[in-house]
């Protein structure tokens, strides 16, 4: 069984989310939950308490939200970011190049909540998206959950030490079941950022977390990378503070 610190035990009890976890703890503090509740899934944090969310869908012109490109000192491609207002969704047409669709709006600990779907063309593969919590405002530091075709569902990304320097992590291999849908399909995902950790759930389960963000606090987002990708319900709910300890660059 894995030792739950109080900050974990925080999100927890905030959020809704529990999984009955197994052994298993990799390294940079990275925590496994597996699901062994017979196939039950769990509840996002949305379902549980619809209370206190924020809706953070952009508005046709986008306003309030800043586009980045990845890497930070490269350049911008065409403005492939959109908003359909009849359905109430967001589109990224993935032609546009390698960028980052970052809130101006900068959040603590908190939940982001989004669903998101693939345009699916026949023959394609590769799909890659994802979404960020506590990014720098240029994107030189970045916390990122990866979605792409029925993969990924895990957490990576550059994040500041307690020197301020910058250290690449990755879950990947940590992760055994992402649980994402194939491309075509609606997906839900929830991201927490609470105190030093970072808990993912992914349609119905939490699949990581990682416990050694070095950021309090920063901007969510979304990425473009090459594919037409379409997101809703963008939901952010503040959450109370259980740590100030991490170590703000």
């Amino acid at each position: 069984m894995l030792t739950r610190t109080s900050v974990l035990l925080a999100v927890v009890l905030c959020t809704g989310i529990w999984a009955s976890p197994a052994a298993g703890e990799g390294p940079d503090g990275v925590n496994i939950e597996v699901d062994e509740s017979a196939g039950v899934p769990i509840r996002s944090a949305l379902q549980s308490d619809p209370e206190g969310w924020v809706d953070i869908m952009p508005r046709g012109d986008l306003e309030g939200w800043s586009r980045v490109p990845v890497p930070p000192k490269g350049k911008l491609g065409r403005a492939q970011w959109h908003v359909d207002t009849d359905r109430k969704v967001l589109i990224c047409d993935g032609d546009g190049g390698h960028d980052m669709l970052l809130l101006k709006k900068v959040l603590g600990d908190a939940i982001f909540h989004f669903e998101f779907r693939y345009t699916r063309i026949e023959r394609r593969k590769g799909y890659n998206s994802g979404a960020y919590v506590r990014n720098s405002p240029d994107g030189a530091i970045w916390h990122q959950a990866q979605f792409g075709d029925a993969q990924d569902g895990f957490l990576f990304g550059v994040t500041p030490t307690t020197e301020g320097k910058p250290k690449f992590f990755t879950l990947k291999k940590e992760v055994k079941d992402g649980r994402v849908k194939p491309a075509g399909e609606w997906n839900t995902m929830e991201v927490t950022a609470q105190g030093k950790t970072l808990t993912l759930w992914v349609n119905g389960a939490v699949t990581c977390q990682f416990n050694n963000c070095g950021k309090p606090k920063g901007h969510v987002g979304l990425e473009g990378e090459g594919y037409r990708v379409e997101f809703r319900n963008l939901k952010v709910k503040k959450l109370p503070v259980v740590s100030k300890d991490s170590t703000e660059p």
